[in-house]
């Protein structure tokens, strides 16, 4: 499998502008700028593309690892935060909401942490990743 994006930039790091595009076409010339990265002026930027990555990849693992324990669950939400200091992604933090009735608690934490280490965006990511996970069985 390959997945492919692109972007471009104009002008200076803090006047200049971009955008990017996922080829699927799921969203195209998405602007990104300075303001929007560093000053949380509304839009996105990397960093929430990773988070946004992230989360969905843990889920789909999370859901894996739980059903090679025959664990189904009813939902998994997770909320990834990705923190960067002095230019550099330090943590990435897993908060996840998983709804399994009748589900042993006990394998559920274990899928979460075998999930959280195995997930193709964790292996990817040169940094602290944190799970919080909260379970209603």
């Amino acid at each position: 499998m390959k997945a492919t994006a692109k972007a471009a930039w104009t002008g200076d790091l803090k006047t200049g502008s971009g955008s990017f595009s996922a080829m699927s076409g799921v969203f195209t010339n998405t602007p990104y700028d300075f303001r929007k990265r560093f000053e949380g002026e509304p839009g996105t930027n990397p960093e929430e593309l990773i988070a946004a990555a992230h989360a969905a990849c843990f889920s789909m693992a999370l859901s894996g690892q739980l059903g090679q324990r025959d664990i189904v669950a009813h939902s998994i939400e997770t909320v990834c935060e990705v923190t960067m200091e002095n230019g550099t992604l330090t943590r990435s933090l897993l908060r996840a909401n998983v709804s399994a009735p009748g589900a042993d608690e006990g394998a559920i934490r274990e899928a979460g942490e075998v999930a959280k280490a195995g997930c193709p965006i964790s292996k990817a990511l040169n940094l602290e990743i944190a799970l919080d996970l909260t379970i209603a069985t």
